[in-house]
């Protein structure tokens, strides 16, 4: 399940989340590991980041009022990428 921390945009429609972290280390590490799972999807995300956050924008391909199936599975990927711990509220 995909964290209720994502947000609905809609004109586009997207899922947009920010991303906290405690230093530069865990966030260059949630960088990395989202790179490699753009490449292993194939689908590359809006993303800017400073020193210990990270924001990430999901946008539909589609032109639909409502949020996709393959927008909310990337979703739940990317939410796999960091353990809860590492993140700060």
């Amino acid at each position: 399940m995909m964290s209720e921390n994502w947000v609905t945009r809609k004109r586009p429609v997207r899922l947009e989340r920010r991303f906290e972290f405690s230093d530069y280390e865990d966030t260059r590490e949630f960088l990395d590991r989202a790179a490699e799972l753009a490449e292993s999807q194939g689908y590359y995300p809006d993303m800017s980041f400073g020193r210990t956050h990270v924001c990430i924008t999901l946008q539909s391909d589609e032109d639909t009022e409502t949020v996709s199936e393959k927008l909310l599975a990337y979703a739940h990927l990317i939410d796999d990428l960091v353990p809860p711990a590492r993140l700060v509220n």
